[in-house]
This record gives C-alpha cells, sequence and structure tokens, in this order.
C-alpha cells in the first residue's frame, strides 16, 4: 500500500554521484541540514572535504571552516573551474525513484529539463512502483525519444531492504531507496548521477558528469568499487548503531548517509553548491552564485515547493514553468553529430512517413493518422475500482473547450470514468488547476484522467478514444461523448441489464443507449422515461440530430422505444451511429478517421462485422447538450477538399474490411452504393 502524501525519493540533498568509496557527491548550502543535525554547511570551493574534529556530520560534506566569500557575503560561484565536458556520444546514466502519481508528474518536468540542455545520450533508471511504472513506460514509450533509454526497476522488490528502518519523513519507504541503488542497479554500471524528482536543471547534466573524471586516489568513486567495498553491510551496520539513541529517521536515507559519512569521512567529495541551489525556508541559496548564468540545478526541496520565499523566486519560478508548460514535442529532436539507432517502431514510422507524398491533398489526414501522440495515463490520482462481473465504465474524449462538461457528467454518473483529453502542455497544466479548485471532481477517486499531447492540425478523435477506451478496468465500457449527459439512473440500469440479459460468454451483444438532445442551455434534466417522453412531446426535446442527420440513429426505432417494456433487438444500418455498452475487449476504433465524420460510424460497422447484435433498452436514454461548433466540423461544412479526403478514408475502410471480413463484409459496399433516400 503507498504511503499517504506524495512519495518522492527526498534527501537533503538533490542529487547524489554514485560511484566508489564515496557514495555521496552533492552540493547546496545545506543550511536546512545544518539546523536539522546541529552542523554547518558545506560550500562549494572544497574539493577535499574532512569530518572536523568534534566528529558531527554536518550536512552530507561538511568543512570545518567557511569558504571565501566575496564583499557581499556570497559564496564565491566563480571559483569553480569550467570542466571538459565527456564526448559528445558518451552514454550518461541517471537514476530516479519514483511512486505515484503525483511523482511522475514531477519527473516529466525533471525529464524536459534534463532534455533542453543535454547533448549526449542518456539512460534513465527509474526505481518504481506499480502505478509510477505504469505511467511512465506509456509516456517513454509513446514519447519515442531520440538517444534515450529507459529500464525500470520494481521498487516493491527493494522495500524488504529498508523497510525495518523506522521513517518519519513524509516520502515513506521510497525515500530510503537510494541506500540500495548499487544493488539495485546492473553490476556493470559504474556511474550514474542519482536525482531527486523535485530538481530543475538549467544547465547541460553533461557538466555534472564531467566532475567524475576529475576524483582520484580514495575518492576516484565508481559503483563498482562501492560494491567491493561492502557498501551495503556498511550502511546496514552504521544504520543499526544510529537507531540505537535516534527513534526514527526524520531526513529519510539523509540521516544514514551523514551517519555514514561520520565514520568513514573519505566517502565523500564535494560538488559546487551550484549544482544544488536548494529553495527550502531555511536555506541561504544566494550564497551559491553571483548571478543567475551561475545557476545548474535548482531543487525545490521545501513543501511549500513554488510558494517558498527567496530573493530570486520569481526567476526560479518561471524557469520551473518553463519546463513544466514546455511542448514535450520539441525535445523528439535528434542529437547533432551523435547519430543514434532508433527503436523499430520508430523507425518504421519514419520510413512510412517519408513514403508520403506532401503534392497528395489529403497529405494532412495521412500525416495526422500516422502521428504517435504522447500520452500520460492517470494524469491525476485515480483508484481503480473494486473487481465486480457486471460493472461498466464511462468511456468519452475531450478537449478543453469542454472541461465545464466534467462536473455535471459526474453528478450524472457514479460509476467509474475513463476520460481522455487531448491537450497541450500548458493546457494540461490549466486542467489540473481546474480540477484542483472543483470539489466535485477532486472528490473523485474513480475517474481515470488521459492527456494526449496535441500535434498536427486535425483532431486525432478515434485515437484519444483509444486511449480511454484501453484504459477503463470494468469488464463493461459504455461508449460515450462528453457533450452527453446520461440519465442519472443509468449506471445501476446497465449493470443490472448486462447481469438480467446474461452478457458475455453466452452472449455477444451491444446494448444501444438511445440518444436525444435539448437546443436550450438551461434545461431541467428528466429523471425518468416519462418526464422525458413529456419533454419530447412538448418540443424541449428531440431525437438526436433528427434536424441534422437523422440515419445517424434512425434504426434504434424511437417510436417502438416510447412503448418498449423490454429490450429489442435492432439491425445495422448504413451511417448507424448510436451509444453503446460492450465489453471493454470490443474492436478499437480505427486511428485513420481523424477530424469529423465516420469516426464512429466505422466502429459500429466493425461491431456489426463481428456479429454483435444491438439490443435497444427501453429505461436508458442520454441527452446531448448544446455547445459551439468544432474548428473540425466547421472544416467539413466548407472544405470540398476535406470531404473529398473523408471520402478517401471510407473508401480505404471498405476496402479493409472486405480484406479482413470477407464475403460477409460484401453487404456494407452494397448498401454504401445505394442511393440516399430523398
Amino acid at each position: 500500500m503507498l504511503p499517504r502524501g506524495r512519495p518522492r525519493a527526498l534527501g537533503a540533498a538533490a542529487l547524489l554521484l554514485l560511484l566508489l568509496l564515496g557514495f555521496l557527491l552533492f552540493g547546496g548550502d545545506l543550511e536546512c541540514a545544518r539546523r536539522a543535525r546541529g552542523g554547518a554547511g558545506f560550500f562549494p570551493c572544497a574539493l577535499a572535504p574532512r569530518i572536523p574534529q568534534d566528529g558531527r556530520p554536518r550536512g552530507a560534506a561538511a568543512l570545518d571552516r567557511d569558504p571565501p566569500t566575496d564583499p557581499g557575503g556570497h559564496n564565491r560561484s566563480d571559483c569553480v573551474l569550467p570542466r571538459p565536458l565527456p564526448p559528445r556520444c558518451e552514454l550518461l546514466h541517471v537514476a530516479i525513484v519514483c511512486a505515484g502519481h503525483h511523482t511522475s508528474r514531477d519527473v516529466v518536468t525533471l525529464v524536459k529539463s534534463l532534455l533542453f540542455y543535454r547533448k549526449n545520450p542518456l539512460h534513465l533508471h527509474l526505481v518504481a512502483d506499480a502505478v509510477a511504472r505504469n505511467i511512465l513506460e506509456t509516456l517513454f514509450h509513446t514519447w519515442m525519444l531520440p538517444a534515450v533509454r529507459v529500464s525500470f526497476y520494481d521498487a516493491n522488490e527493494l522495500k524488504p531492504q529498508v523497510s525495518w528502518i523506522p521513517n518519519k519523513h513524509y516520502s515513506g519507504l521510497y525515500g530510503l531507496m537510494k541506500l540500495v541503488l548499487p544493488g539495485a542497479l546492473p553490476p556493470d554500471l559504474a556511474r550514474v548521477i542519482v536525482l531527486d524528482t523535485d530538481v530543475t536543471f538549467a544547465s547541460d547534466i553533461a557538466e555534472l558528469w564531467a566532475l567524475f573524471a576529475h576524483f582520484s586516489g580514495v575518492i576516484l568513486l565508481w559503483l563498482d568499487r562501492l560494491r567491493l567495498a561492502g557498501w551495503e553491510q556498511m550502511w546496514k551496520l552504521t544504520a543499526t548503531q544510529e537507531l540505537l539513541t535516534l527513534p526514527a529517521t526524520s531526513l529519510a536515507d539523509q540521516d544514514i548517509f551523514n551517519a555514514v559519512i561520520k565514520g568513514h569521512p573519505a566517502l565523500v567529495q564535494s560538488l559546487p553548491c551550484v549544482w544544488n541551489v536548494q529553495l527550502s525556508d531555511h536555506t541561504l541559496a544566494e550564497r551559491c552564485y553571483l548571478e543567475a548564468a551561475d545557476i545548474k540545478a535548482i531543487h525545490w526541496n521545501s513543501p511549500k515547493k513554488l510558494r517558498v520565499k527567496n530573493k530570486h523566486a520569481e526567476f526560479f519560478r518561471n524557469l520551473y514553468l518553463t519546463f513544466l508548460e514546455y511542448d514535450g514535442n520539441l525535445l523528439r529532436r535528434e542529437l547533432f553529430g551523435c547519430p543514434s539507432p532508433r527503436p523499430p517502431e520508430a523507425e518504421q514510422l519514419q520510413q512510412t512517413l517519408a513514403q508520403l507524398n506532401e503534392e497528395d491533398a489529403c497529405f494532412e489526414f495521412r500525416q495526422q493518422q500516422l502521428t504517435v501522440h504522447r500520452v500520460h495515463i492517470t494524469f491525476l490520482p485515480h483508484e481503480p475500482p473494486p473487481p465486480r462481473p457486471h460493472d461498466v465504465t464511462l468511456v468519452a474524449q475531450l478537449s478543453m473547450d469542454r472541461l465545464q462538461m466534467l462536473e455535471a457528467l459526474c453528478r450524472h454518473w457514479p460509476g467509474p470514468m475513463s476520460l481522455a483529453l487531448y491537450l497541450t502542455d500548458a493546457e494540461a497544466q490549466q486542467f489540473l488547476r481546474f480540477v484542483e479548485a472543483s470539489e466535485v471532481l477532486s472528490a473523485r477517486q474513480n475517474v481515470a484522467y488521459h492527456v494526449v499531447y496535441r500535434e498536427g492540425p486535425l483532431y486525432p478523435i478515434n485515437q484519444i478514444r483509444n486511449v480511454a477506451l484501453a484504459q477503463a478496468l470494468t469488464p463493461y465500457v459504455f461508449l460515450s461523448d462528453i457533450d452527453f449527459l446520461p440519465a442519472y439512473s443509468l449506471y445501476d440500469y446497465l449493470r443490472a441489464s448486462i447481469e438480467q440479459l446474461e452478457l458475455g460468454s453466452r452472449r455477444k451483444a451491444a446494448l444501444v443507449v438511445p440518444a436525444f438532445e435539448t437546443l436550450h442551455y438551461q434545461f431541467s434534466f428528466p429523471t425518468s422515461k416519462a418526464e422525458l417522453l413529456a419533454l419530447l412531446d412538448a418540443g424541449s426535446v428531440y431525437t438526436f440530430r433528427y434536424h441534422e442527420w437523422p440515419r445517424g440513429h434512425a434504426p434504434t426505432d424511437y417510436a417502438r422505444w416510447r412503448e418498449a417494456q423490454a429490450p429489442y433487438r435492432v439491425q445495422w444500418a448504413v451511417d448507424y451511429e448510436p451509444y453503446v455498452v460492450v465489453p471493454r475487449d470490443c474492436p478499437r476504433y480505427d486511428p485513420r478517421f481523424v477530424g469529423f465524420g465516420w469516426n464512429k460510424v466505422a466502429h459500429i460497422m466493425e461491431l456489426d462485422a463481428q456479429e454483435y447484435e444491438f439490443l435497444v433498452l427501453p429505461e436508458a436514454f442520454t441527452i446531448h447538450l448544446p455547445h459551439t461548433p468544432s474548428l473540425d466540423i466547421s472544416r467539413f461544412r466548407s472544405s470540398t477538399t476535406y470531404r473529398d479526403c473523408l471520402q478517401a478514408l471510407k473508401d480505404e475502410f471498405l476496402q479493409d474490411l472486405s480484406r479482413h471480413y470477407g464475403a460477409a463484409a460484401l453487404k456494407y459496399l452494397t448498401a454504401l452504393q445505394q442511393p440516399e433516400a430523398p
């Protein structure tokens, strides 16, 4: 079970260079550690730190005297000499401990700042719990970053190695896991930089990596030598002795590190504190630098995070927000002068894109349907629903202009939801603030939000739907749209209907939920079928798209539905696109349909091709609310080229359907060739 709060890999310092006899290399004035442990902070210009004669650990590496300061009392950050950078194509290794939804978002911002400045290939080693791994595996797979490798390590397997240590730190066991990294990481890995998730880089991480080359003798610190030196036995013995007088650790792994350093002072080499400008309440961060250009990495190691008080806080916040909202698509760039092989799927995609004809009138459509969008699943904390054999998840997609529908939808549907949002990086942060400010939305833990990052000129509606559908966790899904509000009782009614109709292995069916619409923005929602029929007769409600596209829902047979007391079967017909409840393993939406038109029609056609029977539920209904037309529908209505391209996609879909289903698909070709009724 995850600890409460925001589990993160936190110590008093933001980064460690895991090397041999000096497990810790990190910088910062560490005034907060000084106050907590009674020592004096360490400073950036020291190259050979020593433990004072009183033997007390002072921060992670302490000096027995203060460094030189300029006349204004600042730490002399200009005394840090530049180091030769590693070769451009040398692989740099970075390790991060992360757990939970919040930390997974923090990792993304950290990685963006790394990628923005980096000129070398990177190998990220992520020690993650199941939640973070699920999120970050999907994210990095869809991000398709050149010259970036990602390896995952199961945090749960490491827990027994640190669970015996009493710890008051809010990061829980995850705050102790840096202690066991030498044993957890591959035995052939010699060097790695370990980062906390609340770090923002302001420089190329290769500059930090270059510091490895300037240690010698017993302080030439390598992971393989750490292992040979018996690091595991060393820290465990030290921790056991320390806990005889210390009831519990309060700084997580940092308390253990400090105690180890006390007994083994040669284990540590200080870094310039510009690599760890700490922004907690009690640090003297401004002593680390003379000007902003000096700063290499910022560490938000205060619970207040961006609200921390600092004379240069506005500058630091702006840097952080730059990466928080930075378009991650721009970081897919190749490394100049350092070719690296792409993953097979990325190479195949690149070859397919290269074959497209930019002179083709439908080039935009072709390119959009091939675009691989970054996907951040469960963007907010989410509690999976308990297993129930007839449970139903509402599945829908939306963009920023439909956020206002979310609160009403939550009031109408108490069950689980899987919602995919098509957003820019900046919009994703606006969405986060929107949910946090809403009592209705923030109280719901059974709604999973998945961000599909915007890229390209057309709306990839079926790709977005497929993300939401793939993340549904219940046996059945209600495939809806965000601008529909279901009947208040629909969730319970659907579960009861699934059980009564014995769906699943005995029966392959799609349950049709009749769709209606109102043109009124102020609308009293009906609480029963009888109330809905009264509104229908009064002209306050219509059958969906009755005025514009009646054939889309005509096969539902609304006249029969008025009198129906039991589910009834209807037949597929051309352009039928009802809202249905189907098993979670139903066919996915065809991703070639982007923008407006035929995206749902094609899906219903494939359900029919797979011999799903369409059963209309007599007490079910959902109502569409009015809204401004989308950009894509406006383009469809105004552009002949747009409509021609949609027709080309339809023809290709039907050809593929015929190849896949053979003679059974002939009825679709025949039906579509019939002239439309006047």
